[in-house]
């Protein structure tokens, strides 16, 4: 794909020379995985009465979860000296992370922000970093006990993720082996090297009888969630991943938190900063509410009888055919 492609922000140019001559515009450098994630940031913006082309420029780069492509845009966004800069998916803040920036910054779909090392904690960040992380350690284990109630004879487990830095997956790992290791699991793989060997994995595990998938949070699977559905039903393998977006693609299974609450929550940090909050006083947020989805058709697909409890328990359940 061209690079063009990748870079949105014409339409918010328009009438930035006449908005000048009223007064300074602010300008917000926002790294993020797809189009689709511009809107959860502006429409909050717009309530709290910024216009954009008038009072407000936001600068976009569209990484698509790609590593290379993340960490050249950030240093493109900086050279355009934001007043704050904004990061969606564990790829874009390690690339921005990675520029020792002192450009205050916020967050959102960040897996473990304290591990990582971008803040010092959830009440006190500390620095010039916060936002909202929308998953919190003790979800690993609830994706392994969700996805041996859909297949109880699940013995090998594959941990989906991009493997590349920045993609944390340890925050999770306690708890899956946790309940794992109660649950006879006898195998758990994760892919290595770089986001290439993320298919392999996948194609791996089709070979191994009572075989399962859980898709951590990460930008690069987000993105390619409608191929990588079609191959994880190709492999027939059962799959729980973290946000309902999978489930809508194609996805059997997902439990996690609404992505359009968390980047408007952290569009509200946004919008503090540029008004003068400094971010080492605005707390990181962590989740308190998760949604459940399950997708009948995939179940079907893979020949599975989702337990009448699980189907109870669910928020949504996707019946189309």
């Amino acid at each position: 794909m061209k690079r063009r492609a990748f870079i949105l922000g014409i339409a918010l140019l328009t009438n930035i020379d006449r908005a000048s001559a009223q007064g300074r515009v602010r300008r917000v450098g926002a790294l993020i995985a797809e189009h689709t994630q511009a809107g959860f940031l502006e429409a909050p913006l717009k309530e709290k009465g910024w216009i954009l082309g008038r009072d407000l420029q936001i600068d976009y780069r569209i990484t698509r979860g790609d590593t290379n492509l993340s960490q050249r845009y950030a240093r493109e966004l900086l050279a355009l000296q934001p007043d704050v800069l904004f990061a969606v998916t564990n790829t874009s803040m390690a690339a921005l992370h990675a520029e020792h920036s002192d450009v205050p910054t916020v967050f959102a779909m960040v897996s473990d922000p304290v591990g990582m090392r971008y803040v010092e904690s959830f009440p006190k960040p500390g620095g010039r970093v916060t936002g909202f992380t929308p998953f919190e350690p003790s979800l690993g284990g609830k994706w392994v006990s969700l996805i041996k109630e859909v297949a109880p004879n699940l013995e090998h487990i594959g941990i989906v993720y991009n493997p590349e830095p920045g993609n944390n997956s340890s925050a999770f790992r306690q708890s899956i082996d946790g309940v794992a290791s109660k649950t006879g699991i006898i195998s758990i793989e994760a892919p290595r090297g770089d986001s290439s060997d993320i298919d392999r994995l996948i194609q791996s595990l089709k070979e191994k009888p009572n075989s399962g998938l859980i898709f951590l949070p990460d930008g690069i699977t987000f993105v390619r969630r409608v191929q990588i559905a079609a191959l994880v039903a190709e492999c027939r393998l059962p799959a729980i991943y973290p946000l309902r977006a999978f489930c809508e693609a194609g996805g059997l299974l997902s439990y996690g938190v609404k992505i359009e609450r968390i980047i408007a929550g952290a569009a509200s940090y946004v919008d503090r900063i540029l008004r003068g909050a400094n971010p080492a006083d605005l707390p990181v947020q962590a989740p308190t509410e998760f949604e459940l989805v399950v997708n009948q058709k995939a179940a079907r697909q893979f020949d599975l009888q989702l337990p009448p409890a699980l189907l109870a328990r669910a928020d949504e359940v996707i019946e189309r055919r």
